[in-house]
């Protein structure tokens, strides 16, 4: 299989755009208002607003994310915060399974494997910290800033044990 820089973008902005399509998807079945969608990161190349939303494109393609309400999405059940914040993991899951065998594939099961570890603003830390934040019956900052820099620091270890082979 010949692979070019761009089959590689392109796919990897194609996997992180169908990612957030989950989170979007799953925050207005649960009624959670979505503020801001974008991709990329950079300076803004394009800014459009449709039904309330503002649509953000940015020069370079290396991430993508939604803004919603956060204090509407505290507002309901943990399951449901649980499903918002895990769908574009489930959708890189499908989508990887679907497509099995193809760089897409990959990609896409990276990406959901990848934001299941607990690092800082992936979606597995804030899936931990909803769950910490249902425990403790609301915000700890002993137990959350534990969480956050324990596995920020095992995600290191993890990084320089694979630069030493």
């Amino acid at each position: 299989m010949n692979l070019s820089a761009i089959d590689i973008v392109l796919s990897f902005t194609a996997a992180l755009l169908l990612h957030e399509m989950g989170h979007f998807v799953a925050a207005r079945v649960c009624r959670v208002p979505v503020i801001e969608a974008g991709i990329g990161w950079g300076p803004r190349l394009l800014c459009i607003r449709i039904h309330g939303i503002d649509y953000h494109l940015r020069l370079l393609p290396l991430g993508a994310y939604i803004r919603m309400n956060m204090e509407a999405l505290r507002q309901r059940p943990l399951t449901q915060q649980l499903f918002v914040l895990l769908a574009g993991i489930a959708v890189n899951l499908i989508l990887g399974v679907i497509t099995w065998g193809t760089l897409f594939s990959t990609l896409n099961l990276a990406l959901a494997v990848g934001n299941l570890f607990p690092f800082y603003q992936l979606d597995g830390w804030k899936s931990g910290i909803v769950i910490f934040r249902r425990v403790f019956r609301g915000p700890s900052p002993l137990v959350e800033w534990s969480f956050t820099i324990v596995f920020g620091l095992a995600g290191l270890a993890l990084f320089a044990i694979g630069f030493r082979g």
